[in-house]
């Protein structure tokens, strides 16, 4: 009797951001019993705010079945089932960007330098697949940090240039080449390595996003005058980089683009490969029609440009139309 009694002067505490009617505000002010006998209650819209009932009187000998059977009803009613079922969830907090790691003084560079050489220099596969693996993990993340006065040793780019063809460890190659590149001092060593060759050989092995690093990092090597003038002096340049813009991104069409340019930009005949100027022009007005960065279409513009100038290419009516 005086647990039936507190729950007579205290009601249960209910959550009311699940109701907001007037009926639910009326019902929170009065007297509500969990051992209440009503079965079921009207809808919210059809009820009208009426004086609280009376309270009812204790039934001792059908308190307990009364209660179990009527309590589980009032659950059900407080907590619908479809909130039950999918319950809101909240919003996921957004994640932190991750901030760059330091940047690699030109004294831990060294250091990172000397061991990849001593790996190299064992001749073991793992320890070349090792070496090659340490550079990525230290120069990918924070490819900036490549300092000048720190710069990569021709010992271990000609290793990592002439591991540009080994499936195994291309791609990753490719990330760590192109880290170098970054750097105007490691573009002279990597053409001495032979970087030039080697990217160019390794193209037609190479799939997209590893196609596209290759292609940055010959781009990047073609600022530098030795470059440049080994990229014009490598037969297959021409070919394999036409063969390369059908198959490879919008973004690896633009470095393919861009190096055509320089291979054609020269205006020296002696150190430019034979190579079909044709063939580059249809090339170049389908990457233009298809997927392509708008670097990209500016640079096969002026390139088609440069070739009508220098009296290589005659393009028809129809093909200027194309072009444009």
């Amino acid at each position: 009797m005086k647990t039936h009694n507190h729950h007579d002067h205290h009601p249960p505490k209910l959550k009311t951001p699940f109701f907001s009617c007037a009926f639910f505000r009326h019902c929170t002010q009065t007297v509500l019993s969990p051992t209440a006998t009503s079965a079921t209650l009207p809808p919210p819209s059809a009820v009208t705010p009426s004086p609280p009932p009376p309270p009812q009187p204790a039934e001792s000998s059908e308190s307990s079945s009364s209660s179990s059977t009527t309590s589980q009803s009032f659950t059900q009613w407080k907590f619908p089932l479809p909130l039950l079922t999918t319950p809101t969830r909240p919003d996921p907090l957004p994640k932190p960007k991750n901030p760059l790691p330091p940047p690699i003084s030109s004294t831990e560079l060294q250091e990172l330098f000397h061991v990849a050489e001593l790996q190299f220099s064992t001749g073991s596969n793992s320890d070349r697949v090792n070496a090659i693996q340490m550079l990525e993990r230290s120069l990918v993340p924070n490819p900036h940090s490549v300092c000048e006065n720190a710069l990569c040793p021709t010992a271990v780019m000609e290793q990592v240039v002439c591991s540009l063809k080994e499936r195994g460890v291309a791609k990753t190659v490719t990330k760590v080449l192109l880290a170098l590149c970054l750097a105007e001092g490691n573009r002279h060593v990597a053409v001495e390595a032979g970087a030039v060759g080697k990217v160019v050989e390794a193209l037609p092995d190479l799939e997209g996003a590893a196609a596209e690093r290759s292609l940055a990092a010959l781009e990047l090597l073609c600022t530098v005058e030795e470059g440049a003038a080994g990229v014009r002096a490598h037969a297959l340049a021409v070919p394999m980089l036409v063969e390369a813009m059908g198959k490879i991104s919008a973004r690896g069409r633009e470095y393919a683009i861009g190096v055509l340019a320089v291979i054609y930009g020269s205006n020296s005949e002696d150190e430019l490969a034979v190579a079909p100027p044709e063939e580059v022009a249809r090339a170049v007005v389908l990457a233009l029609q298809e997927d392509c960065t708008t670097r990209g279409k500016k640079k096969g513009a002026q390139l088609l440009k440069i070739l009508q100038e220098n009296g290589r290419l005659d393009l028809s009516d129809e093909e200027n139309g194309n072009a444009e």
